[in-house]
């Protein structure tokens, strides 16, 4: 595997890049960490990528503006110039533009949702993993976003989302819950996984983020993977 940086326009951000070798396009998955633009964590960031890219996936994560640089329409800036990049490079890049899609956690899944119902937006699927959808944390993550469910159209991707009954943080009457039905009401496909276990943060929710995540597992939420590998397996 060879694993690039690449910058991007925007300031203070760039796309990591997962290159796997491979004798014909692969699907790509453009992943968007969490972290409260306060970082971008660990936990969502490189080991999801590297495991997509154990799953066959050409995998990228987008580097936003985060710390005294954070900003939200910067964030969303960034996230479209990276799907530009890799479009533009797609052939180099080994993968199937037809078969790109994004995945994004808490505030990141913010920023994938947003994305992914911008006109012309290049992303094929969705998925958001305990995403933030409403402004209701802007205080608390020292930003000013927006309410995504307003965002969604009769375009917007196929969507799959999970997260945790226990949420504090984003919880699921307030944020998944209406972002679920916005897509309803808009006949988008969606799949929607709320797991009696595990919490906010989890990430793969396996060892593997758990030992760079305060060894926060959860076994059954954990599933959430699989389940994603096999709803794609639906969309072709």
């Amino acid at each position: 595997m060879d694993i690039q940086n690449v910058s991007l326009f925007q300031s203070f951000s760039s796309l990591d890049v997962y290159h796997s070798n491979s004798d014909k396009p692969l699907p790509g998955i453009v992943i968007i960490p969490g972290g409260s633009y306060n970082k971008i964590m660990e936990r969502d960031s490189e080991r999801v990528a590297i495991t997509f890219a154990s799953h066959a996936f050409q995998a990228f994560v987008v580097r936003y503006p985060v710390v005294e640089h954070k900003d939200y329409q910067a964030a969303k800036s960034a996230v479209a110039q990276a799907f530009d990049h890799i479009v533009a490079h797609a052939d180099e890049l080994n993968v199937d533009p037809n078969r790109l899609g994004i995945i994004g956690f808490s505030a990141g899944g913010q920023l994938a949702a947003a994305y992914s119902n911008i006109a012309h937006t290049k992303a094929k699927f969705v998925g958001l993993g305990y995403p933030v959808i409403k402004p209701t944390i802007d205080d608390r993550m020292g930003v000013s976003t927006e309410d995504v469910t307003q965002l969604v159209n009769d375009n917007t991707p196929a969507t799959f989302i999970w997260g945790s009954f226990n949420d504090q943080v984003t919880p699921f009457n307030d944020h998944i819950l209406p972002y679920v039905q916005a897509l309803r009401s808009h006949d988008v496909p969606v799949e929607l996984h709320e797991f009696s276990t595990g919490n906010h943060g989890l990430a793969l929710a396996n060892k593997y983020t758990g030992i760079v995540n305060n060894d926060r597992t959860d076994e059954h939420m954990s599933e959430w993977f699989k389940l994603f590998l096999n709803w794609l397996k639906t969309l072709d």
